[in-house]
């Protein structure tokens, strides 16, 4: 949720990053886990029960609506970095001061969105989100306008996209932090309605929680899912990534994998002396020219 090297064949690039004091190295390798944290993992055996999981999935968007009554917008910042880990959004253009209409899939309450249509004022976004909640919170922004967005709510594993945003007209669509909340199961399928809308030879940008990020780690026993997948206590679910898992999901829809490697940042909170170490999965995906 936060991020220069992006070329596929570098293993590993140290980066710094000042902002908030955290050191990131980009690369392919999994974070080395402890073997205190190893042995953790390893025990955590014990998943939670069909029928509760099965409550969670019904209740999904129930409890994102709870979630952003609870937070409104105060929960995330805004993401300021969105540019300058993503230099896609500018690198597409043909020409410097081009169009751009862009899909945010998971908007939230716009901590994305905003910055970006400010940053660029040759954007036109579609941004859509599962709680309704959310998407009222979008509309109230002061920066919402219709001329430069279209806000919509959708579930994005069953509501066609098509039916707000024309087949084939999208130039980039970023998918942060929002495939995670989603069950892997389901998760294929807002990959192919992501396809419908996208243009040809264009981009999914995409950053969510990697394998062994800090958050993974602090779920207590009895918060388990499915391999790598965890219920908060509120209800919502988080996913946590792999290269390799990411990598057959895309391509299993058709897509072409252009970059995909952990981000691992240590966030360090000198008050306090504690380390946090923070893993990622930060990707492009290109829907190819003619399907093979």
């Amino acid at each position: 949720m936060f991020h220069e090297n992006t070329s596929a064949d570098c293993l590993s690039t140290l980066t710094t990053s000042t902002e908030d004091g955290a050191f990131q190295t980009k690369g392919h390798n999994t974070r080395i886990l402890s073997p205190e944290e190893a042995e953790r993992l390893a025990n955590d055996r014990v998943l939670v029960s069909d029928f509760k999981q099965l409550k969670l999935e019904k209740e999904a968007q129930k409890n994102w609506d709870l979630f952003y009554k609870r937070n409104s917008t105060n929960f995330f910042k805004d993401r300021h970095w969105t540019t300058r880990e993503f230099q896609e959004l500018k690198a597409c253009r043909e020409f410097a001061d081009q169009k751009l209409t862009i899909l945010e899939a998971g908007c939230g309450v716009g901590n994305c969105l905003f910055p970006l249509l400010e940053e660029d004022l040759n954007i036109f976004a579609y941004a859509c989100d599962f709680s309704p909640r959310a998407v009222e919170y979008v509309k109230k922004n002061s920066l919402y306008s219709t001329e430069r967005c279209k806000v919509f709510q959708c579930d994005l594993t069953k509501d066609d996209l098509l039916e707000n945003i024309p087949a084939d007209s999208v130039d980039v669509v970023t998918l942060i932090f929002v495939l995670s909340a989603i069950h892997p199961d389901k998760m294929h399928l807002v990959l192919k309605n992501i396809y419908k809308v996208l243009k040809p030879g264009k981009c999914v940008l995409f950053r969510d929680y990697g394998l062994y990020d800090h958050a993974m780690l602090r779920f207590k026993s009895g918060s388990k899912l499915g391999e790598n997948f965890y219920v908060r206590q509120d209800g919502t679910r988080s996913y946590f990534f792999t290269t390799e898992f990411l990598s057959q999901l895309f391509r299993a829809e058709g897509y072409e994998e252009v970059v995909n490697e952990y981000v691992h940042r240590e966030t360090v909170n000198r008050k306090e002396d504690l380390r946090v170490p923070r893993v990622f999965l930060q990707s492009k995906f290109q829907k190819p020219f003619s399907k093979t």
